[in-house]
């Protein structure tokens, strides 16, 4: 079960693939914009991902409570929809220097479309593949769409039942997606650490026979880097800058030092892993050495006896196993005997 995304190998089994989400923490100025993308790719992650809608693609422009975040929403309680949007959202006019900047720069970028104008735009640009947000699982038609691009999709799975995964999995692949991967989500903003659940993911690996991935909205680098040890073969995480300088989603996004961070440690959770075996390792060879075993710790004749004055269980290894103590103590050794000499039957 592994695809390519760009030039990147991603899938079950294989290192992981970090993305750092622009999202609007450009904080609509294109030039911070392109200084994100040249942070992510000094950073060593993998891919740079945007979202590519306008307000009137995602919502419309009315002021009634349904159209507000609940008042007691951590970062957006009591804003407008439309007018959280209009804040957030990336130009469409915006995507092809950012593109550019971030393949000239060696970043695989795709993006998350939410409606047809987007899915044109983006294949205009020859993304290689599309994320589908959570809130869009449901939306089965932009599914559909978006497979007949034949392109990779990406499906977050935050708030969705296992029904409406597997309606979203069926229509991807019914439609003719190139691969599909789904993340684990938990889609609030910033997520609590005990709310990500990363125990699903061989469960939704197992349930739907494809790779599974993290998308994630907790603080820091904690959470995505255990992801790894349960399978975890994509990790997305938002990025800013600096949190310092605000951004709609700046409270729950890693700053640059913190992304280059999650790309080495991710790394290495991945390598921890290894096989199965049980024993040594290579590496642990030297280690054999310095075991503990008999020594004679005292210069003795022979004839003497042997005690625990003049044998004792010391490192290195080399004499005989320490659980033979009680066997050699109260013998005679048979020859002269220097201080530092492992102990063996023939001494005795």
């Amino acid at each position: 079960m592994t695809f390519k995304i760009g030039s990147h190998l991603v899938g079950t089994g294989e290192r992981p693939f970090v993305v750092a989400e622009m999202s609007g923490n450009h904080n609509g100025d294109l030039d911070r914009a392109l200084s994100i993308v040249d942070a992510v790719a000094a950073s060593g992650a993998h891919a740079l991902k945007l979202q590519t809608y306008r307000p009137d693609t995602i919502t419309i422009d009315v002021d009634t409570p349904d159209f507000r975040i609940s008042g007691g929403h951590e970062l957006w309680g009591g804003q407008n929809l439309y007018r959280l949007y209009e804040k957030a959202h990336t130009p469409y006019e915006w995507h092809r220097p950012i593109f550019e900047r971030a393949r000239a720069l060696g970043l695989t970028v795709f993006s998350s479309p939410f409606d047809a104008s987007a899915v044109e735009l983006l294949e205009e640009l020859d993304a290689p593949a599309y994320k589908i947000a959570s809130s869009e699982l449901v939306d089965l038609p932009l599914i559909r769409l978006v497979a007949a691009t034949g392109k990779p999709m990406v499906i977050s799975t935050g708030m969705a039942t296992l029904a409406e995964i597997d309606a979203a999995v069926r229509t991807a692949r019914d439609g003719g997606a190139g691969g599909i991967i789904l993340l684990a989500c938990t889609a609030s903003y910033p997520a609590p650490p005990a709310d990500s659940n990363l125990r699903r993911i061989p469960v939704l690996a197992d349930a739907f026979g494809v790779p599974v991935g993290l998308s994630d909205h907790t603080p820091g680098i904690g959470v995505p880097v255990a992801s790894v040890a349960l399978g975890a073969c994509f990790i997305e995480k938002h990025v800013t800058l600096d949190r310092a300088d605000g951004g709609v989603d700046s409270d729950f996004s890693l700053n640059p030092t913190e992304l280059a961070a999650l790309v080495v440690e991710s790394e290495r959770a991945y390598a921890a892993l290894g096989g199965t075996a049980v024993g040594p390792t290579p590496a642990e060879q030297e280690g054999l050495r310095f075991r503990r075993s008999l020594y004679v710790v005292a210069d003795v004749r022979a004839g003497d006896e042997v005690t625990v004055h003049n044998v004792r269980s010391i490192r290195p290894a080399g004499g005989l196993p320490p659980v033979e103590i009680d066997r050699v103590l109260g013998r005679r050794f048979t020859a002269d005997v220097a201080r530092g000499t492992a102990l063996s039957w023939d001494l005795i």
